[in-house]
């Protein structure tokens, strides 16, 4: 499948692994998760498999042509066929931790009940938030038949849009809300349109697969987290390159950590009752790429500078410095992910005095530099729609 974004970074990271370890000769058709193997596959005579096992029929058709295989999807645990995937706990850790910083007092989580990566993404937000102490409002509704496919599935939603709605109106505000998927989350993002609920004031959103198109298209755009597909393609490659070569699979499953959570409006947001932190945090993010300093920011709401930072600490629990900082480390993992800027011009673009002073904080907070995590991010590819951070 590769209508959407995770489908296509698979297959890019296999490419990528391809292009840099030999040379493999691939049979793609383009065709849907659920969709039986191709009928002539069996005359093809592959000498591995990379697939999305989702069904039975799908394990069938493949144990039958009795080569090394190796599943992406991880639904199944199948003797002799290892699996590669996304961790799904780094990736709802990324999305919590994302939520926080923003400052909001509730969580919620939003998903397809009875799909198995929306109930792993549910038990661990439910799981990490009651560790720190936050309750979780979870959406509920009719589970799913074990055999439902997600397209089956998220069509099936369209007819619950009441229900979704006054779920979300329900929700006590501020809100900060996980959707299981980027398509889960545009559902509730339109839910809060319906009913005039403002996001990201009253319910900030973020999703998961970092479509770019679907994020873009959503209405604010879309806060998501990327988990890694590209990166789980080369490792599934890489892993039938051993088994090709008749060594052993190190561990089953592999699973992939993703790193990058891309922010956009929906999540813009910083939740604080005290008015005059209120506006220095707008201030803040418009101007964060700017060369200001807290006194600017207090100038701008009109206190002293210790009165501001006295009442961003009660109200945030942070300085104002802190989350100035913050706000341009994110913009710095954009830049990073998104273009192929230098350091020097990353620095210049978000308001760092020097390119030293940039690379020290970033590895402070990120524990790696921004070169190592250039390395490991997305290539500048997939930013369609990325609008990067400029001085004014």
């Amino acid at each position: 499948e590769s209508s959407r974004a995770y489908g296509r970074d698979l297959l890019r990271g296999i490419a990528t692994y391809a292009r840099a370890h030999g040379h493999w000769t691939f049979f793609h058709q383009e065709r849907a998760v659920r969709d039986p193997a191709p009928a002539r596959l069996a005359d093809w005579r592959a000498d591995g498999i990379i697939a999305r096992i989702e069904t039975t029929k799908h394990i069938e058709q493949i144990r039958r042509l009795g080569v090394p295989v190796v599943d992406v999807f991880g639904l199944h645990r199948l003797d002799g066929i290892p699996s590669v995937e996304v961790d799904q706990e780094a990736v709802v850790r990324l999305a919590i931790e994302h939520l926080r910083e923003r400052n909001l007092p509730h969580f919620a989580f939003c998903g397809y009940p009875g799909l198995f990566f929306s109930d792993a993404r549910s038990r661990w937000f439910v799981r990490l938030l009651a560790e720190a102490g936050h309750d979780v409002h979870v959406y509920q509704t009719t589970r799913q038949r074990p055999n439902a496919g997600l397209s089956l599935v998220e069509m099936r939603s369209l007819r619950r849009t009441g229900h979704l709605a006054a779920w979300v109106k329900s929700l006590p505000k501020p809100t900060g809300l996980m959707a299981c998927n980027d398509m889960r989350a545009l559902q509730v993002l339109e839910a809060c349109a319906e009913q005039g609920i403002a996001v990201p004031d009253e319910v900030a959103v973020i999703g998961v697969d970092n479509d770019a198109v679907q994020c873009e298209l959503c209405d604010p755009p879309l806060s998501s987290v990327d988990p890694a597909a590209r990166q789980v393609g080369y490792e599934a490659a890489a892993l039938l390159d051993r088994m090709l070569s008749r060594r052993k699979p190190v561990k089953n499953p592999i699973l992939i950590k993703p790193s990058v959570v891309v922010s956009r409006q929906s999540t813009a947001v910083l939740a604080v009752s005290d008015p005059y932190v209120a506006d220095a945090v707008r201030f803040m993010h418009a101007r964060c790429c700017e060369l200001i300093r807290t006194a600017d920011v207090a100038r701008h709401a009109g206190v002293s500078r210790s009165t501001l930072e006295r009442r961003f600490m009660r109200a945030v629990g942070r300085s104002p410095s802190a989350e100035l900082a913050r706000m341009r480390l994110e913009r710095v993992r954009e830049l990073l992910q998104h273009t192929d800027l230098s350091l020097r011009a990353i620095a210049d673009r978000v308001g760092f005095d020097h390119v030293e002073s940039m690379c020290r904080l970033f590895k402070k907070h990120a524990g790696q530099t921004p070169g190592a995590y250039r390395r490991h991010a997305p290539p500048p590819d997939d930013s369609l729609g990325f609008a990067p951070c400029t001085p004014r």
